[in-house]
């Protein structure tokens, strides 16, 4: 048995899950935070938790009969056997109440009017309007008025759950704490009336809140201001129904168009005065202490910490917002790009009159660097010899620690040369060969990489332009039936493919793929062969040869089949290499921005639009999936995920036009809509790994994926 027939059994490895590192934690926590950002936005706008079904009954056998004829401040504060009790407010007096505020229009417009005429009101107040103007809340204290608590999202509470009332009231208190240092043990329910209209459905609601600590408001006069039904109906509802007694008369300072009570306040002020009327607040009308009380230590700072973290949200989302549209642009305006180019290229090239020029057939020198390809090296070299084109193949083994140079000795191919040499990087590999090579023409794949006969022809016919340095083939996935091969067999034909395309029309082809490939060997030499300087060789010697001026196209019928990586383990190290490579490129080719000529042309057109498409747009793309989650969760479902199925439509739309390019059979697409819920995310996590480990100035170094040679030759005759 010959060494490249060793059985599978020899390559078995352990498939311990490892745990997450501490990179991969800092884009996902960041992720998190954002998402984290939007719900704190969503509660102080009150979108998320929004309930505004009410509660519709008449039966009220639970509910004391003493607060249904009483007044309306309901006090359940008592022990367990002490029975609940009711406060009228005095005679001759009036509470003023207004509810759901603070409102940045009508609130201050309230307040002046109350100050103008030294009267004190009590303003029920909802968490999440507290949270958005925290200032308003700070002149409602400052001005003497009581507070109340009228929950944080303004929900009917009797169809809540006990716990969604105990964050309703504590967050409210939470952000009266952060605003104004205040807790307050005054409650109004949401949707409430009169105290007669107490209920079994409110009543176990009152009793829950009394229990907690809280005194309940109710009204006398209910105005209905927020109906506008006028001035006059406004002023009329709010007159006592009985000459001389006290009573307690709802308003509203937020809510929408409070045109209609700011001027009938004023009226109802005069004639209550004139009336002999005093006005109070609810603490001050019944001679107790304020409900409104400072706190200190952990609370104190605690609300502080929620409001500043609420303001910072709040005013983040405008630039959210700007920032999902230019998203959305910069995919729609990929999307068209890549459509017109990528059919401008298959029209120009797939003519029948199409030419490079004169065909070449000279022999060309094939490079393949090798590290411990065992499992690969005899299937790449039995495809090589299969090639139509006469080829001279040079594998550099650079350094393996297997029997990769024994398998290369014992095929003994008579067009293979073997180049020992210590380990030193596949770039150091490739320049050795390069330097070895016999012929102009040089063409580089991956010793995990096997050829069609006809690739090395394909591959080589675009020299025949002069002006051409370098081309770029058609990689293809190889193990393509696993879930995770059929992703990346869709972001290779999708992704990859198709980009190439745009990118030879638009002369900026960014990166020559490692696994086929051709160059020039004096282009090559004339900007000092494969550098060690970036992770992704193959990217940076490509960014080099367009600014030195040379084209660099695409050849698709040159196709390569190549392994890729089995597991999320090996291909997170893959595509994270990927991309901070490509980063470390751009960054080192950034002066190309300030040249003239091809190089300034590369600097001003290719490194924008490869800056745009291949950072900015992914780096930015994972706004479209937090508003996504954060719309189903807490907005309207039906409408979001609507809407991402017609994004999904049409990246489905355009994956079949690109199959059809690449004449590949589409059923690998019936995976592409779970690519874009778990493969695309992984991407996303990839790609802020590998920012923030550019911007924190670490270090990668080369990771070597597990190998085991499946792509072999037969799969090249599919």
């Amino acid at each position: 048995m010959s060494r490249h027939q060793r059985p599978r059994q020899s390559i078995r490895r352990s498939r311990r899950l490892a745990a997450p590192p501490l990179r991969f934690f800092l884009p996902v926590a960041l992720l998190v935070c954002l998402l984290a950002m939007l719900v704190l936005r969503g509660m102080a706008t009150n979108e998320v938790f929004h309930d505004d079904r009410t509660a519709v009954s008449v039966d009220k056998f639970s509910v004391p009969p003493n607060l249904l004829t009483g007044g309306p401040i309901v006090d359940a504060r008592g022990k367990l056997n002490d029975k609940p009790v009711s406060y009228a407010v005095p005679d001759k007096t009036v509470v003023l109440s207004f509810d759901d505020g603070p409102d940045p229009v009508w609130t201050p417009k309230v307040l002046d009017l109350l100050a103008a005429r030294h009267i004190h009101a009590t303003f029920f107040v909802t968490g999440s309007m507290t949270a958005r103007h925290p200032d308003l809340i700070r002149r409602i204290v400052a001005d003497g008025h009581e507070i109340g608590l009228h929950t944080f999202t303004h929900p009917d509470l009797a169809l809540q759950s006990t716990s969604r009332l105990t964050w309703e009231l504590g967050q409210t208190q939470l952000a009266l704490a952060g605003v104004a240092g205040v807790h307050s043990s005054l409650f109004r329910p949401p949707y409430s009336s009169t105290a007669d209209a107490l209920d079994d459905w409110t009543w176990p609601v009152v009793k829950e809140v009394g229990r907690r600590g809280y005194l309940t408001a109710f009204i006398d006069a209910d105005t209905d201001d927020w109906k506008r039904p006028g001035v006059e109906e406004i002023v009329r509802t709010a007159m006592p129904k009985q000459p001389g007694r006290g009573e307690m008369v709802l308003l509203h300072d937020a809510g929408g168009d409070r045109t209609q009570t700011v001027q009938a306040l004023g009226e109802i002020i005069d004639r209550l005065e004139k009336d002999g009327y005093r006005f109070a607040s609810i603490s001050e009308a019944l001679g107790a202490t304020s409900t409104t009380v400072p706190v200190h230590g952990y609370q104190l700072w605690a609300g502080k910490t929620f409001i500043l973290l609420t303001q910072i949200s709040v005013h983040l989302l405008p630039w959210l917002i700007g920032l999902l549209s230019v998203v959305g642009v910069l995919v729609f305006g990929r999307f068209a790009l890549m459509l017109v180019l990528a059919i401008r290229h298959v029209r120009r090239t797939r003519r029948p009159d199409f030419s490079w020029g004169p065909p070449i057939t000279e022999p060309v020198t094939v490079l393949v660097p090798a590290y411990n390809e065992q499992e690969c090296i005899a299937n790449t070299l039995h495809s090589l010899a299969a090639s139509d084109h006469p080829i001279e193949i040079i594998v550099i083994d650079d350094g393996s620690t297997d029997d990769t140079s024994a398998i290369v000795e014992e095929i003994a191919m008579p067009n293979v040369r073997l180049i020992r040499q210590p380990n030193g990087g596949k770039p150091a590999a490739l320049n050795n060969g390069i330097a070895a090579a016999s012929y102009d023409i040089v063409v580089m794949m991956d010793g995990d990489t096997v050829f069609e006969p006809s690739t090395v022809r394909e591959l080589v016919q675009p020299f025949a332009d002069p002006s051409v340095g370098a081309v770029a083939g058609n990689a293809k996935v190889g193990n393509r039936d696993t879930l995770i091969g059929a992703w990346q067999h869709i972001e290779y034909v999708m992704g990859f493919n198709l980009d190439r395309r745009m990118y030879d029309e638009l002369n900026i082809m960014p990166t020559i793929p490692g696994a086929v490939g051709a160059f020039r060997r004096a282009a090559l030499l004339r900007i000092g062969g494969m550098s060690e300087d970036t992770l992704a060789e193959d990217t940076d010697v490509t960014m080099a040869m367009l600014r030195d001026g040379w084209r660099v196209v695409y050849a698709e019928r040159a196709r390569a089949w190549t392994e890729a990586p089995a597991s999320m383990q090996q291909l997170w190290s893959q595509r994270y290499r990927w991309s901070y490579g490509t980063m470390q490129a751009m960054w080192k080719h950034r002066h190309a921005v300030r040249e003239s000529g091809p190089a300034g042309r590369f600097g001003r057109v290719g490194l924008p639009v490869v800056t745009l498409f291949g950072v900015v747009t992914p780096l930015l793309a994972p706004l479209i999936d937090l508003f996504l989650l954060y719309g189903v969760l807490f907005v309207d479902a039906q409408r979001t995920l609507s809407a991402w199925a017609g994004v999904l439509l049409v990246q489905g739309l355009l994956a079949f036009f690109a199959f059809r390019l690449d004449r590949e059979k589409p059923w690998h697409l019936v995976t592409l809509p779970i690519q874009q819920v778990v493969y695309r995310q992984l991407m996303y996590l990839v790609l802020l790994q590998s920012s923030i480990t550019a911007f924190t100035g670490g270090r990668l170094r080369w990771q070597k994926l597990r190998r085991t040679g499946e792509v072999a030759a037969p799969i090249v005759e599919a």
